[in-house]
């Protein structure tokens, strides 16, 4: 019986993700039906050119069904500068208010068509993070808290960093400031305490490390609503943990005190239910007030009182940004923002 060989062509293994051709703006563009300066100025957002709303459209779609994203590196060198807004990340915990804040801001710089990176420098300080953020050429700098000098500010326009804006309490040459009077929370905290009868007041003083420059702030705008009354102001160390609450709650009768501002409602929160686990009768034996105004302190029972701070918007802020990058030959100004009124319930 005569055997016959019958040769099966191989079939192709799929091409993988590595091997597929990267899509270009003229493949969007032949998707689209227009041409590739269309595509151009719709993705990079161009307001000099008007682009009819269903032409807008279509090129999004094509962009998203091929999966072509905009090479940033070839349009920085297009518009001589990055689109990119850095922020070093803070090496502390930061609270629930600060953390809504940065995220509105984000927002409005994203819708400016800014690319916000978050930068951890764990271990990094002053003019030393101020290097590596200079690596990354950002058109834009924010950094909030201390640290950043005059020399920092200074390598990272010569990096190519057309604005340096810092957030915190002092100014620092060559930066645009948006001084935090951190000093009006304590201060009126303090007031409030001071005006209800109370008169042997504690500061919390958190034991974190990178708190500094809120803390010492606030115990300072205690110092000052107090200077030349009768009231005794005592500094009290606290973690942020159980632990530590509770052994400052167990030496709280040996303390004297009538009344205490907890640097936060965070920190409210936590030493409130320390001393009401203590039998310290809260407002009866001491009264309480944090400041951030967070809704847990309002379920508190009793409800906390609070320091309720106004924080820039986010909007405001990256339009600041936006200017200062659109201008750089803008001398930097200094803006003060943050506004403190108390809010009394039943804690005080």
């Amino acid at each position: 019986m005569p055997y016959v060989m019958v040769q099966i062509p191989k079939t192709p293994a799929p091409a993988s993700p590595a091997q597929r051709s990267v899509p270009t703006s003229a493949d969007v563009a032949r998707l689209a039906g227009v041409s590739r300066a269309t595509v151009s100025y719709v993705l990079n957002n161009t307001s000099a050119v008007r682009i009819s709303e269903p032409t807008r459209r279509r090129v999004h779609e094509a962009a998203k069904e091929l999966g072509y994203v905009p090479h940033a590196a070839a349009r920085s060198l297009r518009a001589g500068h990055s689109r990119m807004v850095l922020m070093p990340a803070p090496s502390f915990t930061v609270g629930s208010l600060y953390s809504r804040f940065l995220g509105e801001l984000q927002l409005a710089l994203g819708r400016l068509d800014y690319t916000v990176v978050q930068h951890g420098s764990v271990g990094l300080h002053g003019d030393e993070a101020a290097r590596a953020w200079a690596e990354l050429r950002p058109v834009a700098v924010l950094v909030s808290g201390a640290g950043l000098g005059p020399k920092g500010v200074t390598v990272l326009k010569r990096s190519g960093a057309r604005a340096v804006v810092t957030l915190g309490p002092e100014s620092v040459d060559g930066a645009h400031a948006l001084l935090m009077d951190y000093e009006a929370v304590g201060h009126c905290a303090a007031r409030h305490l001071y005006d209800r009868g109370r008169r042997r007041i504690g500061v919390v003083v958190p034991e974190e490390e990178g708190l500094e420059s809120f803390s010492a702030p606030r115990l300072q705008g205690v110092r000052r609503a107090l200077y030349g009354t009768d009231a005794t102001l005592t500094e009290l160390p606290l973690a942020y943990e159980e632990e530590s609450a509770a052994r400052l709650a167990a030496r709280w009768r040996d303390l004297g005190l009538d009344a205490v501002f907890a640097y936060n409602d965070e920190y409210a929160m936590l030493l409130t239910r320390a001393l009401q686990d203590e039998g310290v009768r809260v407002p009866a034996d001491t009264a309480v007030i944090g400041a951030d105004d967070l809704m847990l302190g309002r379920l508190l029972r009793p409800r906390l009182s609070t320091v309720h701070i106004e924080l820039p918007s986010g909007r405001d802020l990256a339009e600041l940004v936006d200017r200062a990058v659109r201008n750089p030959g803008t001398p930097p100004g200094t803006h003060k923002v943050l506004g403190a009124t108390v809010v009394h319930r039943e804690s005080s």
